[in-house]
């Protein structure tokens, strides 16, 4: 099927968009929302202007559109844009990195039985600790760009996932409640290089907003280097 998959830069979203890849489906485009509405329950915040950066990366074209609606009105413009998709582009599906968070699958879902269009989502109640194994076999490598969590502190800003890091995420979850992929807003992730790149993100500056409990990297410059 000729698909739109809508990206945030994440590992989620990255990574839904290679299974539908590998699974034979044909990209028509990337698709990023750029919310300016800071509560939103539906779209990735932190860094989504690197998604230009990422798609350049892989090679894929993007379609960026903007909203500063908020919630079910920021819904407006994923419609709008997967209409003028349809229309233009003959997509057939729609492609989302939703995991386990019902309001944001239930919300795409609506829109897609709406326009007419598949809405595959192939991490969709998957095991979190098998999900991030895969991550890391298939080559993913991404780090946290924001965390919300107990346990989560502002080292972990800016750190790469690996083996070590997900044992410690285990320990916080068994001691927190933590979720393993972040769900729920516990932290965000960048995709820094996966088998899709032809080149990798190499961050060259950041700066680490932390308010004693929460934080963010605000990534300021990035580069694209060799793999």
């Amino acid at each position: 099927m000729r698909f739109v998959s809508l990206f945030s830069g994440g590992k989620d979203s990255t990574y839904a968009l290679y299974w539908a890849l590998r699974e034979g489906h044909q990209l028509a485009s990337l698709l990023t929302i750029r919310s300016s509405y800071a509560e939103s329950y539906m779209y990735h915040l932190p860094n989504i202007h690197l998604t230009e950066v990422a798609a350049e990366a892989m090679g894929f074209p993007l379609v960026v559109a903007e909203t500063s609606a908020g919630k079910e009105a920021e819904l407006q413009v994923l419609e709008d844009s997967l209409a003028d998709l349809k229309e233009s582009q003959g997509i057939e599906a729609v492609v989302s990195g939703a995991f386990a968070s019902r309001y944001q699958k239930e919300r795409v879902d609506r829109i897609c039985e709406k326009l007419g269009l598949e809405s595959l989502a192939p991490l969709w109640g998957r095991d979190g600790e098998d999900l991030l194994n895969d991550m890391l076999a298939a080559g993913f490598k991404f780090m946290l760009v924001a965390v919300a969590a107990q346990g989560l502190d502002e080292k972990w800003l800016g750190r790469l996932i690996d083996e070590k890091a997900v044992s410690d995420l285990k320990a916080l979850h068994e001691k927190y409640q933590v979720s393993l992929v972040g769900e729920g807003g516990e932290f965000e992730s960048l995709v820094v290089d996966c088998p899709l790149f032809r080149k990798k993100i190499e961050v060259v500056s950041a700066e680490k907003k932390w308010d004693g409990c929460r934080g963010e990297l605000a990534i300021k410059e990035t580069r694209l280097a060799p793999k």
